[in-house]
Parts: C-alpha cells; sequence; structure tokens
C-alpha cells in the first residue's frame, strides 16, 4: 500500500492539464497503444474533446516512477463540468493544482480548488507555460496564494509547495528557469515527497465507493472506484449497496487496474487502488461494494444542483425520420435514462406531454450531451433552456454566475454596455498592458444567449469565463430577444432569386438548394415580430425575359447557425431539431 500515491490533476480550461499528463506518461516510457503514440494529447480521446480542446470527461492513468505506482486523474477544468470534478476528488488523497504562468488563478480554478480544499487533500501548485514570452511567475505565485487565504486553506494548505514546468516542452524544476531543468523528474518527486499514502486497513471487511461506470461489449456494466478499506480478489462473492440501502449478492466476472492508460486484468488488489470491476448489473455512481453484510455503506456522493434545464422530445416536424438512426420515444428515453446514469451532475425531473425534461450545470453541459446523442445517430427536438428557480421561506430565488471577462481595451466599452443591459453587477475592473480583465455577478437567465454575441463583438480575442455563484433573490428581469424570425412560408427547395429578395428583412440562416418546410425559421427579423416568407419562389420566364436575367443582384453569405448558436437563439415559441444531419430552427405551431 505505501507503493501507491491517487493524485487528481485540476485547473482552469487551458491551462495546459492534459498536455502535463502527456509528458508525465511520455517520460515514464508508460506502454501506450501504438494508435496514439503520435497524436498530440493522449488523454483527450473524445472526438468532442478533440474538436473543442477541452476535457470534458474525467479519465483515470497510472504510470510507475521509483517502484511507486501513480494514479493520476485528469478533471475538466470547465464548471459546466463540475459534476466530473467532485465525483472524482474522491479518488485522490492530494492534486496539482495548475496555474498559468502569465494567467495566474481563473474562475474555475477557484471552483475546483475550493471542492478540493473542503476534502482536505494536500495540494501541490505547478507553474505551468513559463517558456511563454509574457509569462509571469511572482504575479501567479501570490495570486494563487491570495486565492488559498479567500477560501479559508489553514497554514498547512497556505504554504503549498511550488514545482514550475513546461508541460509542452515536457521540463519542470524548483526555480522559473528553463536553462536549469533537464526533464519533468521534480513533479514525480514533489508527488513521492509531499502527497500523503493513502489511507487505509487491507484486514479488515472491503469497502469500495464506485465514482464512475461505462458500457463494455464484452464485460457489461464495468464499475470504476476507490477501495477504502479491506482487498478484493477476482471472482470473490461481493455484496452491492445501492443507493436506497439494498443489498444484494454478487459474484464479480472480472477486476481490472490501470496500467498507462489501459485497464489490465488483475488477481487482486488492495485498499487505497483505484480498480475496475464487472459482475454487477445495475450498479451506479456513489454506491458502495462491500464483502460483509454487516459493513456499513459508505457516504453518497453529493453533488451540487443542477441550475438550467431544457425539455427533449421525440422530432415532430415534417422531416421527422429522414436523418436519423434512432428517433422512437423508447430508444431516446433509454439513451437519456444512461445519460442520467453516466453524469451524476445530470438529472431527469420528469416526462411531460412533450418529452423528458433535463437539468444540468449550464447550457455547455447539456449542448454537449445534445451533440454526443446527435453524433450517436438520434433524432430530437429541445427547447429553450429555463433557469431552474427553487422557493426558500416564500421567496423565489434564482441562480447567479460569477463572469469572468478579458478583453483588449477597445472592446471594453462594447461588453460593459451588453452586461449592463443584462443588469449585471461590475464587483473588480483591472487594466494592464492594454488588456482589461472584468468581474460581475449575473443572473444565468439573463446571461442565456450572450456567449456568441461576445464572441462577435470582440472579433473573437476575449475569454469569457461563467460558474454557479449562489442562489439570490429574483430581479424578475430577463433578457427577451427583441427580434423576430423570418418563417418559411411553404415547403419546398430554396431558390436564390427568393433568398436575394428577402435578405434585406434581416439576417439569413441558410442558402440556396436547401430543403424547407412550412413554419420553418430560415432567419432572423431585423424588425420585433415574425414575418413568413416566401424562399421557394422562382424566378418567372416570359418570351422577353430568360430565368438568368437579373442574376447579378449579390446574396450576402448566410450565418451558419451551429448547435449552441441555434439554442441561445430560439425564444419560448421555437424548437431545434437535433437530427445527425442537420441542425434546424422551427416554431413550435407550424400553420
Amino acid at each position: 500500500m505505501k507503493n501507491i500515491r491517487n493524485i487528481a490533476i485540476i485547473a482552469h480550461v487551458d491551462h495546459g492539464k492534459t498536455t502535463l499528463v502527456d509528458a508525465l506518461l511520455k517520460q515514464t516510457k508508460t506502454k501506450l497503444h501504438k494508435d496514439i503514440i503520435d497524436t498530440s494529447l493522449i488523454m483527450d480521446s473524445n472526438e468532442l474533446e478533440k474538436e473543442r480542446g477541452i476535457t470534458i470527461f474525467s479519465k483515470n492513468a497510472s504510470v510507475s516512477y521509483s517502484g511507486v505506482k501513480i494514479n493520476i486523474i485528469d478533471t475538466p477544468g470547465h464548471a459546466d463540468f463540475g459534476g466530473e470534478v467532485e465525483r472524482v476528488l474522491k479518488l485522490a488523497d492530494g492534486c496539482l493544482l495548475l496555474i498559468d504562468a502569465r494567467e495566474g488563478p481563473m474562475p474555475q480554478t477557484r471552483f475546483v480548488l475550493k471542492q478540493a480544499l473542503k476534502m482536505g487533500l494536500k495540494i501541490i501548485v505547478v507553474v505551468n507555460k513559463i517558456d511563454k514570452a509574457d509569462s509571469r511567475t511572482d504575479y501567479a505565485v501570490n495570486k494563487t496564494f491570495d486565492l488559498f487565504i479567500e477560501l479559508g486553506a489553514n497554514e498547512a494548505a497556505a504554504y503549498f509547495p511550488i514545482v514550475y514546468a513546461s508541460g509542452k516542452k515536457g521540463l519542470a524544476g524548483d526555480k522559473p528557469t528553463l536553462d536549469t531543468m533537464s526533464d519533468i523528474t521534480p513533479v514525480f518527486e514533489a508527488i513521492l515527497k509531499y502527497i500523503p499514502e493513502p489511507q487505509g486497513d487491507e484486514t479488515k471487511s472491503l469497502q469500495m465507493l464506485v465514482t464512475s461506470t461505462s458500457p463494455d461489449n464484452f464485460k457489461g456494466r464495468l464499475a470504476t472506484g476507490r477501495i477504502f478499506e479491506g482487498k478484493l480478489f477476482a471472482n470473490q462473492e461481493i455484496i452491492h449497496i445501492s443507493a436506497f440501502g439494498a443489498k444484494n449478492k454478487y459474484k464479480l466476472t472480472s477486476l481490472m487496474t490501470f496500467e498507462g492508460l489501459e485497464k489490465v486484468d488483475c488477481k487482486e488488489a488492495f485498499a487505497g487502488d483505484i480498480v475496475a470491476m464487472s459482475g454487477i448489473p445495475n450498479i451506479t455512481i456513489g454506491e458502495t461494494v462491500t464483502d460483509n453484510m454487516d459493513t456499513p455503506a459508505l457516504p453518497l456522493l453529493s453533488i451540487e444542483e443542477p441550475t438550467v434545464r431544457m425539455t427533449f422530445g421525440v422530432n415532430t416536424s415534417p422531416f421527422a425520420g429522414r436523418e436519423g438512426e434512432f428517433k422512437t420515444s423508447r430508444q431516446i428515453q433509454e439513451r437519456l435514462f444512461k445519460a442520467v446514469e453516466e453524469d451524476v451532475a445530470l438529472r431527469m425531473e420528469n416526462n411531460t406531454s412533450t418529452g423528458w425534461t433535463i437539468a444540468g450545470r449550464g447550457e455547455l453541459h447539456l449542448s454537449i450531451l445534445i451533440e454526443r446523442l446527435r453524433r450517436e445517430g438520434y433524432e430530437f427536438q429541445v427547447s429553450r433552456p429555463q433557469v431552474i428557480e427553487k422557493i426558500v421561506g416564500g421567496k423565489v430565488l434564482t441562480p447567479y454566475e460569477k463572469v469572468y471577462i478579458e478583453v483588449p481595451e477597445q472592446f471594453s466599452g462594447s461588453v460593459m454596455r451588453k452586461m449592463g443591459l443584462r443588469h449585471a453587477q461590475l464587483i473588480d475592473m483591472t487594466s494592464l498592458e492594454g488588456i482589461v480583465t472584468m468581474e460581475f455577478i449575473a443572473t444565468t437567465k439573463e446571461l442565456f444567449g450572450y456567449r456568441s454575441e461576445f464572441i462577435s463583438d470582440t472579433k473573437g480575442l476575449g475569454i469569457f469565463n461563467a460558474g454557479f455563484y449562489e442562489f439570490g433573490p429574483d430581479t424578475q428581469k430577463g433578457v427577451e430577444r427583441n427580434s423576430g424570425s423570418l418563417v418559411a412560408h411553404e415547403d419546398g427547395i430554396t431558390k436564390l432569386y427568393a433568398l436575394t429578395g428577402i435578405q434585406d428583412r434581416g439576417t439569413l440562416f441558410i442558402g440556396p438548394g436547401m430543403s424547407v418546410y412550412k413554419g420553418q425559421v430560415i432567419g432572423q427579423n431585423s424588425r420585433a415580430g415574425d414575418i413568413s416568407v416566401n424562399v421557394c419562389k422562382e424566378k418567372a420566364q416570359t418570351n422577353h425575359r430568360s430565368s438568368g436575367e437579373g442574376t447579378s443582384a449579390h446574396f450576402d453569405s448566410p450565418r451558419i447557425m451551429g448547435l449552441e448558436a441555434s439554442v441561445q437563439y430560439i425564444n419560448d415559441d421555437e424548437f431545434v431539431e437535433v437530427t445527425p444531419k442537420n441542425i434546424r430552427i422551427r416554431k413550435i405551431d407550424l400553420h
């Protein structure tokens, strides 16, 4: 047991967690699958993660250094995936907290650090990206110390050990100078020196907490978790304690431990190790596995409540069933049940006449779920996101978010104006070297749809981050879209002649040659109220005019609406139709 260390890597989005894990794996010559040796980010293996450059699902890996097995857990940095972070920190005895040498601690750093300190984990600060020309290592360290104090860290936690690193180059050291660094070894040395070995007695009855489940085509349902007490053998008879306290006996069909990124079969595992097992058909996250009927269950995982919900329903448009492989209510419901089981931060609230209400941490959290289902071949429709409010002492409380914005100086006025329209409260503002940093508190419902506006307002140069702050009094204010939609007047194929004629009415979302149906939203009106437009009209031919005449009229490129843009755009009387091939916006009432 002395030869195990369990660490989680926590940080803000894009501060280099996954890159550092790759460096650790490569330097210890960990056995890697031939397909991934040449890839740049070994841990971000999911297709969506590669596209967006963010970690969404936490993953386990292990490396061996000086005869010690180090279990590494890579966690997401985005607050919308905080459920993943809260869950996997249960596996760890300590954390590597990555801080960007230029930016210092950021909003999501605060979120994950708060959870780690609450659990009493030992924290090593790794100041990463010191090879950048504009790095400010002293600033980053001072700001990190301030954050520890602000979050109420005790004296032992506040005097944290520091390692300086460049994850990209695979270098680390005690001083922020690249010349003196030779490899990533100082990170390993710090882990062995400061991270405590796991507590637990292998002579006691078995207690294992399940922190994730995943399907396996050959072994059935795999449950991954940490053994807190006792030991576990392959093919052992065990007792599964459900969330409701029911105890059932099962026999393990496989027992695996982690080596590199692979799960490998093992004969036994002891207190402190992280293992995966199969043989319990209906096990879910947060439940306990033991070998004695008298052993109590470990405390269930407590996860912060979701703040946003959406209704998922069967596609009811005229194009229903044409593009998706899975489109029946039974297929969609089964997949949503599975998603809720796999992600502890998702909730399935209730079935309504229009579908299933799914609640999550934020717009991004739910958008990722929708995108995953779409890529798996599902076809369905979703409603506009709604915030989840609660009533305490007869008062309605609504979720508030802390918003962190960093923009070049020339865009700060535009951001201040837009946030003012959303009744956001400015709590901090600093300017350094032409970059303005602002912190706001705003209600979740008033921030809906602002991310896409922010990107265009700042020409893609701004950084926008928001995380749940608290439930507070409802201001009864919300931001409504002040423009209507351009709605197709009939079924058919869009024509360039018709689109050129109506493009002055607003912004079009589609180009010529597209199949549309009556009631489909094809653009945004420049004024309030919806307009029904004929986008399938052809230019009439006569004896005097050929159909090609007058085609010199300029047609502006349409604004292509992706999934997140569509979800942010719709009003209460609109749906987003999601299929593997297309994303369409439509009116709920098509007539």
